[in-house]
């Protein structure tokens, strides 16, 4: 991964310092990588394999821990769900509801594509 990818797209800026400073030491490269990530692809990463060595080892010097220190991120719980959730409401976004769902399916004249 290029120098100039990294700094477009990985490097923390304003609010996403604050939210990330914010943050247990231990947890913090760990909430900036879902930070960045999402921003730049709309998901959250399904674990630790999404993430290029680079990108860790980068997001990690900003925040002045060890890269390794990402192995004891836990992938599943409650910390990485109160996470995404903190992530989401900071962009903006919100889970999908049923409500959301069903609106989605139904077209413009009432009907649901579910019959």
């Amino acid at each position: 991964m290029s120098l100039g990818d990294l700094v477009e797209h990985w490097t923390l800026v304003g609010a996403e310092q604050d939210l990330v400073a914010a943050k247990h030491r231990d947890t913090q490269l760990g909430f900036a990588l879902l930070l960045k990530f999402y921003g730049r692809f709309g998901r959250f990463p399904r674990g630790r394999a999404e993430l290029h060595e680079d990108v860790v080892e980068f997001v990690a010097r900003q925040l002045g821990v060890e890269a390794g220190s990402l192995g004891f991120y836990e992938w599943a719980g409650r910390t990485i769900k109160r996470h995404r959730a903190e992530i989401r409401a900071h962009l903006g976004f919100r889970e999908c509801t049923v409500v959301d769902a069903e609106k989605l399916t139904r077209f413009p004249d009432g009907f649901s594509v579910r019959g």
